[in-house]
């Protein structure tokens, strides 16, 4: 990987990170995860394996430091790992639309459920759930789907722009 598109990722996640930061605590103690969006665009905007792993790792780790979900540390590293290697599958496979906004929101829309997934089973077997699994799924992983569609969408087309403006080349 180079150097410059590691420093985009650590950027991006870094903005992330202060967006998580800010979200309150909602149901049971699980934050509206809008901090994926920023995974994603790295994921879109640097489709190596390295920068999947990378990304999940960090990701992971900045997830568990801001979490308010009673034992979510663990469980938020394992589900941004398990995300970005299937999205990194996924965008592999449909590397000739990966700019299109309609697998944009897509990856977005697929990669918040996986991520949701994850995290609330794999809490429910590391520490337990605050309240009924299909209660946290519907009340906070659904909402947050269709919000990370918008979230992605908007934010990558202003990293797509900032990069075309300052003749940065990324494929």
């Amino acid at each position: 990987m180079n150097l410059r598109k590691n420093i985009l990722t650590a950027l991006l996640l870094a903005i992330g990170f202060i967006l998580r930061q800010l979200t309150p605590g909602a149901l049971g103690g699980m934050k509206f995860d809008l901090f994926l969006s920023f995974i994603f665009i790295c994921l879109l905007l640097n489709p190596t394996f390295k920068n999947a792993i990378l990304t999940g790792l960090l990701g992971g780790i900045l997830n568990a430091l801001t979490t308010t979900f009673p034992g979510g540390q663990l469980p938020n590293v394992i589900d941004k790992l398990i995300t970005c290697v299937i999205l990194f599958i996924i965008i592999k496979v449909m590397i000739h639309v990966k700019d299109n906004q309609i697998f944009v929101g897509f990856i977005a829309f697929l990669g918040t459920l996986i991520s949701g997934t994850v995290f609330l089973t794999s809490a429910l077997f590391i520490s337990g759930l605050p309240a009924p699994f299909t209660l946290l799924f519907m009340t906070i992983v659904l909402p947050t789907s269709l919000a990370n569609i918008v979230m992605t969408l908007v934010v990558y087309q202003v990293v797509q722009s900032t990069l075309k403006m300052t003749g940065v080349k990324f494929a």
